[in-house]
């Protein structure tokens, strides 16, 4: 099977998760296809996503919350949802699906910024350990 030339990643805030998974994929895989992503209600961009990322030599400060109603179906081949306790936006084209449930680092709890901060570092690395996984196996 060729490999997906067009990506989205798409979540419900498209802050975090989706966000660091760009980051990645353009890294990792940018040399085989066009990368981005969108979320149902985005926001902004999350200051612990942009640290976190920043401490892997990945820049997300430009980087802006997009919604998935910008995205235009012909520029989309695959579409890698990251919800895992909420529901996950849709994408309406006939991109191929795949669903990877990363748990949401943000929250509301009254965490300090260590605590923080580790639960982005766990879903950076979680998300990083699947793109590797993926292209090792030929994007299956």
């Amino acid at each position: 099977m060729s490999p997906p030339r067009k990506l989205l990643l798409l979540c419900v805030a498209n802050s975090a998760r989706s966000q660091m998974g760009e980051g990645w994929a353009r890294r990792l895989l940018g040399d085989l296809m066009t990368v981005q992503s969108a979320g149902s209600r985005p926001s902004s961009v999350n200051p612990y996503a942009i640290e976190v990322m920043r401490e892997v030599g990945v820049d997300l400060t430009a980087h802006r919350s997009k919604s998935v109603d910008e995205i235009s179906a012909d520029s989309v081949d695959t579409v890698i949802t990251l919800c895992a306790e909420e529901v996950c936006p849709v994408f309406l084209g006939k991109a191929r699906r795949l669903h990877w449930p990363i748990p949401d680092p943000t929250t509301t709890d009254p965490l300090d910024r260590d605590a923080m901060l580790q639960r982005f570092r766990a879903a950076r690395d979680e998300l990083e350990r699947r793109f590797r996984a993926w292209r090792a196996a030929g994007f299956p």
